[in-house]
């Protein structure tokens, strides 16, 4: 059976956004499926736009969405000896001829072919005069005069497109610059492609490469065209609907299998399934179910998927994605026990690691203090200053905050103060977090420790008799 080879072949002339990560995926995805190989080919010929910053950029997030790849990255600036040998191959079999028309002659064959109905195009002046090669020459790509092309997509169905709405397009410049479609048909041959799994954005360009792999007498490889990525409001994504450089959305404190969930289903589905590990999405995925309408990117969905991800994902796998967060707030999360504990009290509560981040500040500050205002005015209280000293002397009195040992230490307060729990809950989290929103106090109290504990709950009672609160 032969090996499943796709390809990803990015333009360095900017981030990685959502639809070519995508497509990447899709790629990546299926040569993983069929233990075939995802090769990465960086398609660097316009020296214009092309940037190392770019590539740069393009190797950082594919590294962050964890996409490896098999062979490469291979780069066409590199190939031009490869372009010329198969130029010549064209040039050999009659495929291909040297024109001379200058482009102001061609704008005006297609204004003319244009003013009488027609398609606008080059009217095939120079494709049988047989002109030698000359530094001002263009070679053009001989294409059929009558039939049809037809693109068997395995996404879309059958497109046929007219042969005759064809012209003899240009597969190098006078400068001797290699085509975008020329270079993109060579390069598939010679590296094995198999599988063209991309944007709808290219059919238009796929019969101009059938042609050419027919005049190369290569085989085609299986073309899918995927739908584009709109926004929530249906129009072509763009930065006002969150078509960020996808390194931003790690920066925004989404994890990659979170991302790569909710870009594998902006446009294939199983079933009603949502949710997703990447070894399910290997296993899985296929062309077949790649649908033909549009993927409507929806941040908050997208933000809602990474909750749950963050949610499934074992504390020890999270504490290495979450310590750059952690470093960030200025958090000293140098001790690997503590920071799997904080973790293992915010995971169930953070949408991003960002917002877990910020939830974990209470644990990293020496002092609370200042406490929410209206937290201290409800629940710091003259009489809350004998409850929060008793419950010290209690917990002081503990070999261990063991959940069960503080719920020990909590009945015995409540049996002697004659409150219900929620009463002296609720102090005790303003004493040890400043805030009356946090994790569940056993678990605050023992990932903060005796130490911490004691004294924030001293720290507490010195305020309400200092302020006579």
């Amino acid at each position: 059976m032969e090996t499943i080879i796709t390809r990803f072949p990015p333009s360095p002339t900017g981030y990685l956004h959502v639809g070519g990560a995508r497509t990447a995926l899709f790629n990546w995805l299926y040569a993983r499926k069929k233990n075939g190989k995802f090769i990465l080919r960086i398609e660097d010929t316009d020296n214009v736009r092309s940037t190392q910053a770019s590539v740069d950029a393009i190797f950082e997030a594919l590294d962050w969405l964890e996409l490896d790849w098999d062979e490469g990255p291979y780069f066409q600036t590199r190939r031009f000896d490869v372009y010329r040998e198969y130029l010549r191959r064209l040039l050999d079999s009659g495929d291909a001829y040297y024109c001379t028309c200058t482009p102001d002659e061609v704008e005006a064959m297609r204004r003319k072919a244009k003013a009488q109905g027609g398609k606008p195009k080059y009217d095939g002046r120079c494709r049988e005069r047989g002109l030698p090669r000359s530094d001002n020459a263009v070679i053009r790509f001989k294409a059929p005069l009558v039939g049809t092309t037809v693109v068997e997509d395995v996404i879309k169905g059958n497109i046929v497109f007219q042969n005759t709405e064809q012209d003899d397009f240009v597969v190098c410049r006078s400068d001797g610059t290699p085509t975008y479609n020329f270079v993109v048909v060579v390069d598939d041959i010679t590296m094995g492609i198999n599988t063209v799994i991309r944007g709808d954005d290219h059919v238009m360009n796929t019969p101009k490469q059938i042609l050419l792999y027919k005049a190369l007498k290569a085989p085609l490889p299986v073309f899918g065209h995927v739908p584009m990525v709109l926004g929530k409001d249906k129009t072509r994504l763009s930065k006002r609907h969150g078509a960020m450089s996808v390194t931003a959305y790690r920066d925004m404190g989404y994890l990659p299998d979170a991302f790569i969930n909710y870009l594998v289903r902006l446009g294939w589905s199983h079933g009603d399934q949502e949710f997703f590990t990447r070894q399910e999405l290997v296993e899985k995925f296929n062309l077949e179910n790649i649908g033909k309408s549009a993927g409507v990117f929806d941040p908050d969905k997208l933000t809602a998927l990474n909750a749950d991800h963050i949610r499934a994902t074992p504390v020890g796998q999270l504490a290495p994605r979450a310590l750059p967060f952690f470093k960030t707030m200025g958090y000293d999360a140098t001790d690997d026990d503590y920071l799997a504990g904080v973790i293992g009290t915010l995971h169930t509560r953070s949408k991003t690691l960002v917002e877990m981040a910020e939830g974990a500040h209470f644990y990293y500050r020496e002092d609370v203090r200042p406490y929410d205002e209206k937290a201290a005015k409800k629940f710091l209280k003259p009489e809350t200053a004998r409850v929060l000293t008793q419950l010290a002397e209690q917990l002081d009195a503990l070999d261990n905050l063991a959940q069960k040992n503080q719920e020990a230490a909590f009945k015995k307060v409540m049996e002697s103060t004659g409150l219900g729990f929620g009463k002296i809950a609720q102090p005790v989290r303003v004493a040890l977090t400043g805030t009356t929103v946090s994790p569940g106090i056993f678990e605050v109290i023992e990932v903060l420790g005796k130490s911490r504990v004691l004294a924030r709950l001293r720290a507490a009672v010195e305020f309400i008799e200092s302020t006579g609160a």
